[in-house]
Order: C-alpha cells, then sequence, then structure tokens
C-alpha cells in the first residue's frame, strides 16, 4: 500500500456496528496509531463507563495526544462536540449494520464483559444493560436525537472530506481491503 504523507481517519456507526474492531484493524494495517472517542469521552471507572469527562477536557487530551499528528485513526462518535476536530479529518468511514445482527453483537460483547449472571433480572449489571440496549435499539428511530442514524447523516452531510460507507456485516479483514482500496492519498 502507498504511504500516506498525512491521513487523519474518523470511523463512525451505531454502537455494535464494529467500529473500534475495525479501527484497530485498519490503524494497524496502515501502521498508523489508533485511538477510541470512549477513552476521551468517559471518566475512568469501574464499572466503566458510567461518568462523562467535561467536553473542554476531552478536546484537551485529545490535542495533547494526537490531534496535530499527520496520521491515525479515530473511532466512535463526537458528532454532539465534533468543530474542533472537522477539520482535521482527512476521511470518515461510517459503518452501518443492520439492527438485529448489531443488537446481537452488542449483547455478546456485554455477556463477555461482564458475564451473564451479572446481566440478568437481578444481576449487578443488570439495570445499566436493560438501559444501555434500550438507549441502542433506538439508532434507527428519526425522532431519537442522541446517537442515532439520523443525527449521524445530518452530521456526515456537513463535511468536507472523503466519506465511505461500508457494511460492517463483512469480516473485519475484508472491511480493511475495501477500505484500503477507497481511502484517497493526501
Amino acid at each position: 500500500m502507498t504511504p500516506f504523507s498525512q491521513m487523519r481517519i474518523h470511523i463512525l456507526g451505531a454502537s455494535g456496528s464494529g467500529t473500534t474492531t475495525f479501527g484497530r484493524a485498519l490503524a494497524s494495517e496502515l501502521s498508523f496509531p489508533f485511538f477510541d472517542t470512549d477513552d476521551f469521552y468517559w471518566m475512568p471507572s469501574n464499572p466503566p463507563y458510567v461518568e462523562k469527562r467535561p467536553v473542554s477536557e476531552r478536546i484537551r487530551l485529545m490535542k495533547e495526544l494526537f490531534l496535530e499528528r499527520p496520521r491515525w485513526v479515530l473511532s466512535g462518535s463526537l458528532t454532539s462536540w465534533s468543530e474542533t476536530f472537522i477539520p482535521y479529518f482527512d476521511c470518515v468511514i461510517f459503518l452501518s449494520l443492520n439492527d438485529e445482527l448489531r443488537l446481537k453483537r452488542l449483547r455478546h460483547r456485554e455477556v463477555t464483559r461482564y458475564g451473564e449472571d451479572a446481566l440478568s433480572e437481578g444481576g449487578v449489571h443488570y439495570k445499566a444493560y436493560s438501559a444501555f440496549m434500550n438507549w441502542a435499539k433506538q439508532y434507527e428511530n428519526v425522532t431519537f436525537d442522541g446517537r442515532s442514524r439520523s443525527v449521524h447523516e445530518k452530521w456526515l452531510s456537513k463535511l468536507e472530506c472523503q466519506i465511505i460507507r461500508l457494511n460492517s456485516e463483512y469480516e473485519v479483514d475484508e472491511l480493511v481491503k475495501r477500505a484500503t482500496k477507497e481511502i484517497n492519498v493526501v
């Protein structure tokens, strides 16, 4: 593959569409550093994903760690706090996946992370898991103003960089192959 002098790639999609897994694989293929918005959005905690980090702190950390570098891959959604980052994107990859498979992947991920008992009714993570899954099911709801396809599509329509759309039902290696064929050299 032709080396890039500059290529800053952002990957987004619904929760469970594989943005993090694909992002890591693409970054590895390109020999780019990889970052995920969750690492900046959420304060470190156990269990994770409980306390949001202030937007100004997220931006500061991202600027310090990688934003000015010429090459990187960033996965995750940052549409509601993206103004600082949009000018840096050379390419945005939008992953789509049908809801049935996406929710199945999410359930598998959560069971792997916490265990079946913790997610079952009465389990230690049952309430958080139920709320998370109910939130994730809203992605295709056009009236939902949180992380949704309509919010992502509106955000994508404002971008001036290259946009690549991929169906993430394919294996990760195939997604990487498809993406690397489409990415424009900068």
